[in-house]
């Protein structure tokens, strides 16, 4: 049962958002790393990511029945009840934010809370009515780097902003081509993935589009920040091709398995600019 609850809070979520805070916090502890801040930190935004995930699950358990990648989930399939996951994200999520407001700082702890928010009680209802839903979904994703900035800074400048963005802009070809891979479970649950409303050529032409200005922003941020030369020796490579991958897209003859591909790349790209500014 411990494990089920565990699995609820979605474990690869909240490691993928850990991975981005260490990359936050470090770059800007620059060479004065606070390592019980940092465990406060990871310790604290897990339970508020944790808890976020919990009430995501809660709020799609019924469109996840419908879905054959999501319908064994604790909730769908009725392994856990309503009520039990809804105390149990609430018991995290106030061990999470307490956690952040005792040992971070209140502006940390302030963006979490907007985080929060805005998966919660926008993106979770909004995606199964509007394409716009993924924006909304990726400044909630792209709000972990900047929490780790601000509780190793105190505050918000340039490398914060610049740092949302980047993950801003990653996150949206990063979901298109989950879009596109679980197309069909999607379309089973009737949420309105841009594949699904706009068409396949449509959604490849925006992933291409985010995909330039993520690079663009990636070469801003060694201007404001003390990022060293090999950011640049790595990130760049990896991202243009990210881009080639993208622009091979409009001739694949499978659009699943070149969405899977980009997915992949697009994994690889996130933990190797957070190992990169981290060092």
């Amino acid at each position: 049962m411990i494990r089920t609850y565990y699995l609820l809070t979605k474990p690869g979520i909240i490691i993928g958002n850990l991975i981005t805070t260490v990359g936050g916090f470090a770059l800007a502890s620059q060479s004065s790393f606070n390592l019980p801040l940092f465990l406060a930190l990871c310790i604290g935004l897990g339970g508020v990511i944790g808890s976020a995930c919990v009430f995501n699950n809660y709020i799609d358990r019924e469109s996840d029945q419908k879905m054959r990648r999501t319908k064994h989930r604790a909730l769908a399939s009725g392994l856990i009840s309503g009520k039990s996951a809804v105390l149990f994200a609430a018991t995290i999520g106030f061990i999470g934010f307490s956690t952040l407001i005792i040992c971070t700082n209140l502006l940390a702890a302030a963006i979490a809370a907007i985080g929060f928010f805005i998966y919660v009680g926008l993106y979770s209802f909004w995606k199964h009515h509007s394409t716009y839903a993924t924006l909304v979904g990726s400044v909630a994703g792209a709000v972990p780097p900047v929490i780790g900035y601000v509780a190793a800074s105190g505050k918000l400048d340039i490398g914060s902003i610049l740092l949302f963005s980047i993950l801003f802009l990653w996150q949206m070809p990063h979901f298109y081509s989950i879009a596109m891979w679980k197309m069909e479970d999607y379309r089973s649950a009737s949420i309105p993935v841009l594949p699904l409303a706009q068409g396949i050529p449509a959604t490849k032409v925006q992933m291409l589009l985010y995909i330039i200005a993520f690079l663009f922003t990636l070469l801003l941020l060694p201007l404001f920040t003390p990022v060293g030369a090999a950011y640049l020796v790595v990130s760049v490579p990896l991202s243009l091709a990210w881009g080639a991958c993208s622009l091979m897209g409009f001739t694949a003859k499978d659009d699943q398995n070149w969405a899977r591909q980009m997915f992949r790349i697009s994994l690889l790209i996130i933990m190797a600019f957070s190992l990169m500014i981290s060092l």
